[in-house]
């Protein structure tokens, strides 16, 4: 699900809360958790408690993080608690004032907030290896399925998403002239009533909200046409990572045994679980998104799931394990935010020391496939 969103500003990063966030950071204690060092054999590690915001509600898009809840991996990692915390949220503002210690955000808002802000913060291993954005047509109507098919076409585009679509055409050559952007919100229904040709959607949301809804549809990935970059990212502070390593490490290793069991659980047995998670957050927050979204659909969540394993699962995942980023991706990561005007250097918004210790130190956890 989003990394951008209805109401998430993630393609951009608001420069006067980044900015303010910032100072208090210069200025703030670091976070709370336990800096202890991991004991000796037989000796428990207590890392006390963390905060974790969420990118988005509490939907599949966290199956990972609560099958970590309901096994217990967050508990044999040494966290007392482990604060989820539902968006929409890119977690910038929140990392910098200390508010939380982990966002689940995206390359994009991170990216952005390092660009223009300055700001401290480190990418330390991505759920997503391939973003969700597409751009989403009906296959009876325009049916775009390369980036030159955009020309000439009316696409509806959200305003907080407007600097990633300009990345798509930067990155095909496409002169903005030549395509039509329509302002829209999030709700798919223009598509489907005729009133643009495409859509600017996820692959795991709108594009099954109007899958689900019976039309055929076709999909231009933003992954797949030059604009690749992780999502779903694991981002801290410098700071937080500095003095924080080893908690960070349990902390990572807990999401690897979640994550795994989100590909070796039955799909329906996961929609069941999600379908808990999200229950109890809209029982919880009676003003929040859980509660004004309503029930979740199981059919569009079990399809969201699997959608997502396409996008977290690669040959590279394959060979080096889950959340690891390649020197490749990397590269391929900083050149799309550059299209989309965010100038930023491999060294400045990566640092995957943590997630590639883990691999070495326990190379059975990259057999996460069933």
């Amino acid at each position: 699900m989003p990394t951008f969103r209805s109401t998430r500003t993630r393609s951009r990063v608001l420069p006067l809360a980044v900015a303010s966030a910032l100072a208090l950071a210069l200025t703030a204690c670091s976070p709370a958790a336990s800096d202890a060092e991991p004991g000796a054999a037989g000796e428990t590690v207590d890392h006390g408690e963390i905060s974790v915001q969420y990118s988005w509600i509490k939907n599949e898009e966290f199956a990972g993080e609560f099958y970590a809840y309901e096994n217990g991996y967050y508990d044999e990692a040494g966290f007392s608690e482990v604060i989820g915390i539902s968006g929409p949220d890119t977690g910038v503002a929140k990392l910098l004032s200390g508010t939380v210690q982990v966002a689940l955000s995206d390359a994009a808002s991170i990216g952005a907030a390092i660009a223009e802000q300055d700001a401290p913060l480190k990418i330390i291993g991505a759920t997503f290896q391939k973003n969700p954005f597409t751009i989403l047509s009906l296959a009876d109507g325009a049916d775009i399925t390369t980036p030159q098919d955009l020309v000439g076409k009316k696409i509806g585009v959200q305003d907080s998403n407007a600097s990633v679509f300009a990345a798509l055409l930067t990155a095909n050559g496409i002169d903005p002239a030549d395509v039509t952007v329509v302002p829209v919100d999030f709700d798919p229904t223009p598509l489907m009533d005729g009133d643009v040709d495409g859509f600017m959607a996820y692959l795991t949301n709108e594009a099954l909200t109007v899958e689900v809804a019976g039309y055929d549809v076709t999909n231009l990935a933003y992954a797949d046409n030059g604009v690749p970059y992780v999502a779903e990212t694991f981002s801290v502070t410098e700071q937080y990572l500095a003095e924080n390593a080893d908690l960070l490490k349990s902390f990572l290793t807990a999401e690897i045994k979640g994550w795994t069991d989100v590909f070796q659980e039955d799909t329906d047995a996961s929609v069941e679980l999600i379908q808990k998670y999200y229950n109890e957050a809209a029982e919880a927050s009676a003003d929040g998104l859980e509660s004004v979204f309503g029930a979740l659909d199981p059919t569009k969540t079990g399809m969201g799931l699997e959608a997502q394993k396409l996008l977290i699962s690669t040959e590279e995942t394959e060979a080096n394990g889950l959340f690891t980023i390649s020197d490749a991706l990397k590269q391929q990561t900083v050149d799309s935010l550059a299209a989309a005007g965010w100038d930023v250097a491999v060294e400045d918004l990566f640092d995957t020391t943590i997630i590639d210790e883990i691999y070495a130190e326990n190379p059975d956890l990259k057999d996460y496939l069933p």
